[in-house]
């Protein structure tokens, strides 16, 4: 008997249907090509040189990368979702909390790409928003609706059409203004420190970072699963914050769809920014959809259907309040992430992920999670750093605690039994 649910929403992902190295790879890498980042990378170019740039994104998308990658070797080891996960860290009424922080944040996302590229487009052509709105949602919705498949089959599209226009445009800009020399040797217009510009390049995809195990639990084993999150938030994350500097340097704008529009490239500019948004959106949507259906029990793909429907009607509500969700990204997700992490290598490395061991509710993390997020918003330094030390120190002496305390309790009950 076939398998109603492809996605194995509420359960681990049989061996069986594992994907490649290579299928995983693209779905990865067309994940972090997202807009946001290259207005992340924008902001960096107005507050530093192009070599303190480079250093701040090598070292920023370095530990966004170790901290996704991690995630991700969890997820292809235990087939399981980042809310089943969570199940077990955060208990299983306790993960229901997390799961709709994480879900809401993503539906969120989703109505912010969709704002971002009806307004392009409407802009550009002069097409009318509110169809471009519709038409868009429908198209972003309808991959995470097929699931994984339609996730890979676009992303192969997607992320070597965006490479190569991104690039193009960019190296055209670089020539308009005297090449890579002269580019270098542009000051920016403000000043920006350096725990804020590491804050800024962690930040920018921390959100989505915390979901890779949705993704990786496809993978055929935890090398892949390690690997190619790595290597794609590596290199993905570092080339939209390359475009956007870049573009924010030579012409004005961080967005490089933005720059193919001020280049003439009007056409290119609609497929890169539509390619761009989608790629990024439909896995949104899609981990949504997980995280719901972890809460309701109902069918992920319904699930998506409503909430690309709402996210497509809110999307310029949303848009209008980026900032707002930015700053909930940066204080709430890291520790949730840092909490899955820590749990499995002190308590569930060697023995995996097993039913007996679900709590309904587990304080600790709920504590950590709590510490973390007021580390990140009130401790001086880097906040998703911040929020990630602060969750796994404080989880792993509360957990250690525990684990002695049940350990003294069993001696004593051992001492106090009466021989019979």
């Amino acid at each position: 008997m076939e398998h109603m649910d492809k996605d194995f929403a509420l359960e681990p992902i049989p061996q069986g249907h594992r994907r490649g190295f290579l299928s995983m790879f693209f779905v990865m890498l067309g994940f972090t090509f997202f807009s946001s980042s290259m207005v992340a990378g924008g902001t960096l170019g107005q507050g530093m040189g192009m070599k303190e740039f480079i250093v701040i994104v090598l070292i920023g998308n370095l530990i966004l990368g170790i901290y996704a990658a991690f995630l991700g070797l969890i997820g292809a080891k235990s087939g399981l979702t980042t809310h089943l996960l969570t199940s077990y860290s955060f208990g299983k009424k306790g993960s229901y909390l997390t799961s709709f922080l994480l879900s809401a944040i993503q539906v969120g996302w989703f109505g912010v790409g969709v704002a971002t590229f009806a307004l392009m487009v409407n802009k550009a052509t002069g097409i009318s928003l509110p169809l471009l709105i519709i038409v868009s949602g429908i198209l972003m919705t309808s991959t995470a609706y097929w699931g994984m498949k339609a996730l890979t089959a676009l992303s192969i599209v997607a992320v070597p059409a965006i490479a190569i226009l991104g690039s193009f445009s960019v190296f055209k800009a670089t020539a308009d203004v005297g090449g890579f020399a002269a580019l270098m040797q542009l000051e920016p217009t403000e000043s920006i420190s350096y725990t804020l510009a590491l804050s800024i390049c962690i930040g920018s995809f921390i959100g989505g970072a915390t979901l890779t195990a949705d993704f990786t639990r496809f993978s055929k084993n935890k090398r892949d699963g390690f690997l190619t999150t790595f290597i794609a938030y590596f290199i993905g994350n570092s080339l939209m914050f390359t475009f956007g500097m870049v573009g924010t340097l030579a012409i004005g704008y961080a967005d490089i769809s933005d720059v193919m529009v001020s280049q003439g490239l009007i056409i290119p500019a609609i497929i890169v920014l539509g390619l761009n948004i989608w790629s990024t959106n439909d896995n949104s949507l899609y981990t949504s959809g997980l995280g719901f259906s972890h809460i309701t029990k109902l069918p992920k793909n319904k699930i998506v259907l409503f909430n690309g429907m709402l996210g497509t009607v809110l999307s310029m509500i949303v848009y209008n309040n980026f900032i707002s969700w930015l700053t909930i990204l940066g204080s709430t997700i890291p520790s949730i992430g840092a909490i899955i992490l820590v749990d499995y290598f002190l308590l569930r490395r060697k023995t995996g992920y097993l039913q007996t061991e679900v709590k309904n509710v587990n304080a600790n993390a709920i504590v950590a999670w709590a510490v973390g997020i007021v580390a990140a918003n009130l401790l001086p330094g880097i906040p998703p750093v911040n929020a990630i030390v602060a969750a796994v120190m404080v989880y792993i002496a509360a957990t250690s605690l525990e684990i002695v305390a049940k350990r003294g309790s069993i001696v004593k009950d051992e001492v106090t039994t009466p021989v019979e």
